[in-house]
């Protein structure tokens, strides 16, 4: 079975979903996000569609599009709909590796009963943490490691998105007992080659095949 990784954050906004691109392109893996909340601007999916340089094949389609900028099981309520939680099945990528992004932080609700995260452990594919290097970071990684752990999901590591913060980025992994898979800093400007650059010079691909 081909390679299959799940993109979590710590948090919303922190830079999952370029981190997500430069994945899926380092890997030559197709690229999916069951969610997208907020369609009044360009959506995550044809973000990382532009950013890695990608066919519209390696792009599958979200299997939920809401309006509201919101958690999704509030966008879902206000747009009119519901989020079933057993309609969330992985999809068959023709041999290809898959890159799927969470959406926000571990505990986003996907409706009054679920939780992200407990579709991560219903599938039990291995994660990959992505955490900013700002203040407050340790808290919320070490939070969110103890929260994958309690429900035994692997955690492939931890990847930084930032400006450089070593003792931070130690105290995490240490504490944790994670591996640190590598740091993407903000890039500018960003486009496919600098991210590119960026995943080959600072990332390991023998670390996603763990």
């Amino acid at each position: 079975m081909s390679r299959r990784i799940v993109v979590a954050g710590t948090d919303t906004g922190i830079g999952k979903t370029v981190f997500s691109a430069g994945l899926a392109d380092f890997l030559g893996a197709d690229y999916w996000k069951p969610i997208q909340a907020g369609l009044d601007g360009e959506s995550d999916s044809r973000l990382v569609a532009q950013l890695g340089g990608f066919s519209d094949d390696r792009i599958i389609p979200e299997r939920y599009q809401l309006k509201t900028p919101a958690s999704p099981h509030h966008a879902a309520e206000i747009d009119g709909t519901r989020i079933d939680a057993e309609s969330f099945h992985v999809p068959d990528t023709g041999g290809r590796p898959l890159v799927i992004e969470g959406a926000g932080g571990l505990m986003v609700p996907l409706n009054r009963s679920t939780l992200y995260i407990d579709i991560f452990a219903q599938w039990q594919l291995p994660v990959v943490l992505c955490a900013r290097t700002a203040l407050g970071t340790i808290n919320h990684s070490l939070l969110s490691v103890e929260a994958l752990r309690n429900r035994k999901i692997e955690i492939l590591g931890i990847a930084f998105i930032g400006k450089r913060n070593s003792d931070s980025e130690r105290a995490i992994c240490e504490i944790g007992r994670v591996r640190r898979l590598g740091r993407l800093p903000h890039l500018f400007p960003l486009t496919t080659n600098t991210l590119r650059t960026a995943f080959k010079t600072l990332f390991n691909r023998a670390d996603f095949n763990r």
